[in-house]
């Protein structure tokens, strides 16, 4: 039986970029709090879609398939980690609350909401009449 290195790496690469994809996915449904879950989001979608390009780059060799694959996966790892950290700095500037331990899980006042939404509102409907 004759398993070609090529095909060997390129299975590696697909599976770990697989498993990170997952892993990602996980993480954004299990953890509490929105920073968390961006850093799940960002950091190992980030590796799982390069692992996965690693992959098909070693599978197409050397040409301008394997070349253009690169210019896109610079560009993945450029534009998620900049998006991530704006992100992050206008949850952070806007007041996005941080886990802490000790907090309930996932628990949302219904009432808060509610009475946030009747008063945006009648701040709207107030400056619509003149």
């Amino acid at each position: 039986m004759h398993i070609d290195i090529r095909v060997f790496l390129t299975a590696l690469f697909l599976a770990i970029g697989c498993f990170l994809l997952l892993v990602a996915s996980i993480g954004v449904i299990r953890f509490p709090d929105f920073f968390t879950r961006m850093h799940a989001a960002g950091k190992a979608d980030t590796m799982g879609q390069s692992c996965i390009i690693i992959g098909l780059i070693i599978y197409s060799g050397f040409n301008q398939v394997s070349l253009k694959l690169l210019m896109i996966m610079l560009a993945i790892l450029i534009i998620n980690s900049t998006a991530t950290h704006y992100l992050a700095k206008a949850a952070y500037m806007k007041g996005v609350k941080h886990w802490k331990k000790g907090d309930t899980y996932g628990e949302i006042d219904p009432f808060a909401i509610s009475s946030a939404a009747n008063v945006a509102g009648k701040k709207a409907k107030g400056k619509l009449k003149r």
